[in-house]
């Protein structure tokens, strides 16, 4: 990106310091259920779909395919922030293969300031803007997202009065529901499928 704002990873990768207070923030349950239902809803119909059809791609590979897919969210939110003395650090766990998601640590007496951003949706989201001039992004889904900015306003001097959340808990309690209205259709669909698949 030409503005050097970026969410890889930097060039060493600093531990946590020993003997320091570490608090770690997870992605909220909330969104991780949420975006997990959602998946699910989406793609499990395919392959009873792809078989009713005759499809040229058959159902097993879809079936891969789903998983792998699942294998790969699961994973994305995984993602974990951790904080101490030194450091902000957005790690995932040692399942998850470091060329999939290598994560990144930011020194705290590196941190100039946070920029915003504008995202296509019409949101803001936040980088770390480091005395070289690179931006590393804010993570914005985690729970005690006001809890991580008050520790890194006492960490960096930056006010943080304004930063809020990429997307308010009613946001992704409205997808839920939608989602839970899906995965209805969903059963009443493949219950068709396999009845119609019975009967013939």
């Amino acid at each position: 990106m030409s503005s050097g704002l970026s969410d890889s990873p930097p060039s060493t990768d600093l531990a946590p310091a020993q003997d320091t207070e570490v608090q770690t923030f997870r992605i909220s349950p909330l969104i991780r259920i949420t975006l997990l239902s959602l998946y699910v809803a989406l793609t499990t119909p395919l392959p009873f779909l792809a078989k009713m059809t005759a499809a040229p791609i058959p159902a097993e590979l879809l079936w891969l395919g789903i998983g792998l897919g699942g294998l790969a969210l699961h994973a994305a939110l995984s993602e974990q922030v951790v904080l101490d003395d030194r450091q902000i650090q957005v790690t995932y766990p040692r399942w998850v293969p470091r060329f999939f998601w290598g994560g990144w640590a930011l020194p705290w007496s590196e941190i100039q300031a946070l920029k915003p951003r504008s995202t296509g949706q019409g949101g803001l989201v936040y980088y770390f803007l480091t005395t070289s001039g690179t931006g590393y992004l804010l993570p914005m889904r985690v729970a005690g997202f006001a809890q991580l900015v008050r520790v890194v306003e006492a960490k960096t001097g930056i006010d943080t009065q304004d930063i809020r959340p990429l997307a308010q808990p009613w946001m992704y309690l409205i997808l839920l529901g939608l989602t839970v209205i899906l995965l209805l259709i969903d059963g009443w669909t493949i219950g068709t499928i396999l009845s119609l698949g019975r009967g013939t």
